[in-house]
């Protein structure tokens, strides 16, 4: 969340929601935990789970931010972090 965050200059007031999903071995707490300790405690927060896949990357949290931007599409920073970053190699921003 914080890399999204920094990455595109996203403030609490001007997102609509956030919708996580998580792969099916993610179990031990819900990613709207995160709400509180980064003091978006008023952004409505979903959560869903990935279809399991057969041989499909594990450990994966994906989240979707709906904000409100001035930057185009092309502007926008996604953030693949870790093993993640195969999922997108055309999204990485380190490249």
């Amino acid at each position: 969340m914080r890399a999204m965050i920094e990455a595109n200059g996203i403030r609490a007031e001007n997102v609509a929601s956030v919708f996580f999903t998580v792969t099916p071995d993610l179990d031990a707490t819900f990613p709207a935990a995160v709400r509180s300790a980064i003091g978006w405690n008023l952004v409505p927060f979903l959560c869903g789970g990935e279809i399991p896949v057969p041989d499909s990357l594990e450990r994966v949290i994906r989240v979707l931010i709906l904000f409100e931007t001035d930057r185009t599409l092309a502007e926008v920073e996604h953030q693949y972090l870790g093993a993640a970053a195969q999922l997108r190699p055309d999204l990485r921003s380190d490249l």
